[in-house]
């Protein structure tokens, strides 16, 4: 599988999570997605330049361009953990990491801001603060790196031999 028949295939499979996807399928539209986002970005700083006060350009194409590829490419890459028997599911193991880090700190802002109300010396608890959400946000940031690197090595596995609990090879 090419290139060309990679993008036509995870674009007539759009919504389509069930199946397999081999390797050829999923890097292939992972390459076409990753080109096309670089190209899109320069041209809208050709086209938009970037803000003169924060120095940020405005990304209208790209942005336009990842809402569309985001389903396919997911639906994609949740075949392609199905090729090599793993659940699909799987693939949205960093989002949910990532969710669950945004709450837990969230949940210890509002806590520590109840705790200051209840305390005689507010600056008392800053240290402790600061440990803890430092620690806590190195502890997540080495979880999030071992889950992308064993995300990357699940969906450069060879493909299982014959049919697997997912369907036929692809």
């Amino acid at each position: 599988m090419g290139l060309g028949d990679a993008i036509r295939t995870c674009f007539g499979k759009y919504f389509v999570f069930s199946g397999r996807a081999t390797r050829p399928e999923y890097w292939w539209f992972a390459l076409f997605v990753i080109l096309t986002s670089v190209i899109l970005a320069i041209v809208d700083s050709l086209l938009f330049g970037s803000n003169p006060e924060t120095g940020e350009g405005t990304r209208i194409l790209s942005s336009v361009f990842q809402l569309a590829v985001v389903i396919p490419m997911l639906a994609a890459g949740w075949r392609r953990l199905h090729d090599t028997g793993k659940p699909g599911w799987y693939l949205l193991l960093p989002m949910v990491l990532s969710i669950a880090t945004i709450v837990t700190l969230m949940t210890g802002v509002v806590a520590f801001s109840a705790l200051e109300q209840s305390v005689e010396d507010p600056e008392a608890l800053r240290g402790p603060a600061a440990l803890l959400g430092g620690t806590g946000i190195m502890v997540v940031s080495i979880l999030q790196l071992i889950l992308s690197v064993l995300m990357i090595w699940w969906l450069t596995r060879p493909s299982d031999e014959g049919a697997n609990e997912y369907g036929p090879p692809a």
